[in-house]
């Protein structure tokens, strides 16, 4: 996991959070959620990209085919 993996991570959680405290100052906590679980999401899409290149790398390192 390198440096700008980290930040970029760490981006999308500020950005959500930002977006998450506006949204429940406006009253619209449903919208919230939603930005919440889109935010995690996209976390998740890059971590699971991180780890299949890891597998990757492992399988090349090691000729498993």
């Amino acid at each position: 996991m390198d440096f700008y993996m980290v930040m970029k991570i760490a981006g999308i959680g500020l950005l959500v959070g930002v977006l998450v405290m506006v949204l429940e100052q406006a009253n619209r906590k449903d919208i919230a959620q939603l930005t919440v679980l889109a935010g995690v999401v996209v976390v998740l899409y890059i971590v699971v990209q991180a780890v299949a290149d890891l597998f990757s790398l492992v399988r090349s390192v090691f000729q498993i085919y």
